[in-house]
């Protein structure tokens, strides 16, 4: 099982040093990880996602770049499918696009969308991307949208899920999982790869990526672990600011990861076992020390 590490592109502090983004880059692709990986949201504070993936291009060399996840509701289609494109160019063909429809509406208020918040319009346009990268010219222009992609027939696409309606309506055009667990419950993970398994075969394609992804805060030793929490509810309370406050705050003791090295080691042991390709980590602070704790248990420090 492959390890990825999310960029802290959602904590408060993110700003407050020009290069930790860059550090956290550099990093990364230095160490052990499978990929690097951020989200995207529009009405927050967080870096424009198409702009950060061209600088994390030119800050690694090595690791896949993974939006975990673009919404392809809050763009136009053509021009979404020629960023991507680009930055699959720039990354020499390291490019994965997690795709979903976001949990906020008031993001589609900010994008100025039309589009349907539905899973329904989010294959239409996933399907409208392959089919550019594929060399469609739906403009009739005298030359495609370009420039087409390094990875043939483009950038692997992901689907953001942690339903399993969602996954069998993506089997059609999805390579696997942006998943993503609330709660931990490894069992309910399983039932959903065998779902996602069985949606795939029956739609004819190969055997899916399943990926899940979790808040982390790890804690020096046992005692700390209440710090560990407070930290990850923090982070929820920032993040999660659709939401009541006091629905966060019930939530909060439940969410997420906050333990030891050693509880982390047990759990993504459990995770491999139930068939988990890749585990994207969440940092739930833009402490840089989290990336080579996490590497230790990749056998490396």
């Amino acid at each position: 099982m492959r390890l990825g590490m999310t960029l802290p592109v959602m904590e408060p502090d993110l700003w407050e040093q020009p290069d930790t983004l860059e550090r956290w880059a550099r990093a990364i692709d230095a160490g052990p990880y499978a990929s690097l990986c951020f989200g995207e949201r529009m009405a927050f504070d967080n870096p424009e996602t198409m702009t950060l993936l061209g600088a994390v291009s030119a800050w690694t060399t090595r690791v896949r770049l993974v939006t975990t996840v673009v919404v392809p509701q809050l763009h136009r289609p053509l021009p979404l499918a020629k960023a991507l494109a680009t930055a699959d160019r720039l990354s020499h063909g390291r490019l994965t696009a997690g795709l979903g429809i976001g949990g906020r509406v008031e993001d589609y208020r900010a994008a100025q969308s039309d589009y349907d918040q539905t899973y329904g319009e989010l294959a239409r346009l996933a399907t409208a991307l392959q089919d550019v990268w594929r060399g469609a010219n739906p403009t009739g222009a005298a030359r495609p949208v370009g420039p087409s992609p390094l990875q043939d027939g483009g950038p692997p696409l992901l689907v953001g899920t942690m339903g399993p309606k969602t996954v069998r309506a993506a089997a059609p055009w999805a390579s696997g999982l942006a998943g993503f667990t609330l709660d931990l419950d490894v069992a309910s993970i399983s039932a959903l790869y065998d779902v996602a398994r069985t949606a795939w075969s029956d739609a004819g394609r190969p055997a899916p990526l399943l990926t899940t992804s979790f808040w982390v805060a790890l804690a020096p030793s046992p005692s700390a672990v209440p710090d560990a929490r407070a930290q990850v509810h923090r982070h929820l309370r920032h993040y999660m600011n659709w939401l009541p406050p006091e629905l966060v705050d019930a939530m909060a003791p439940t969410t997420g990861f906050a333990g030891t090295v050693d509880d982390l080691r047990d759990l993504l042991r459990r995770l491999e076992d139930v068939g988990t390709d890749e585990v994207h980590v969440i940092p739930t602070s833009s402490d840089i020390s989290l990336v080579e704790q996490v590497a230790e248990l990749a056998g490396r420090s």
